[in-house]
């Protein structure tokens, strides 16, 4: 049962659940409410099945038909979400600006009363 993984664990081990392919969004929902999302591994011939499993499970990195180890730094970055890792990948071309947010607020002054005006002077005007 997936109610047997409390935490998250380091090593290898392999958790074995069985499932109903007509209950996977269930068990992808069970998943992601686990609040964990390090890595996630799917094997799979269908391609509609590894996109509709890796579409719903937020994680660092998807790892699709190959081993799930081995992410170095700077070539592959690396990084979990939710309770699992940091955020921001370690390493790889973009590690720096995935701190940073940028954001953009307008606003519209003369939907509250502002003088328009205001807005068409030259800076230079004194």
């Amino acid at each position: 049962s997936l109610t047997r993984l409390e935490r998250e664990i380091f090593g290898p081990i392999l958790h074995v659940i069985r499932w109903r392919g007509e209950e996977l969004d269930q068990v992808c929902a069970a998943i992601a409410a686990t609040g964990y999302g390090l890595t996630l591994g799917v094997h799979s011939r269908i391609d509609e099945t590894i996109e509709r499993i890796a579409s719903r499970l937020p994680v660092g990195n998807v790892y699709v038909n190959r081993n799930m180890i081995g992410a170095v730094v700077g070539v592959q970055p690396f990084g979990g979400q939710g309770l699992s890792g940091t955020g921001p990948k370690a390493g790889g071309p973009h590690y720096l600006s995935r701190f940073a947010t940028e954001r953009t607020r307008s606003v519209d002054t003369t939907a509250a009363g502002g003088n328009a005006g205001l807005m068409a002077l030259d800076q230079n005007e004194e």
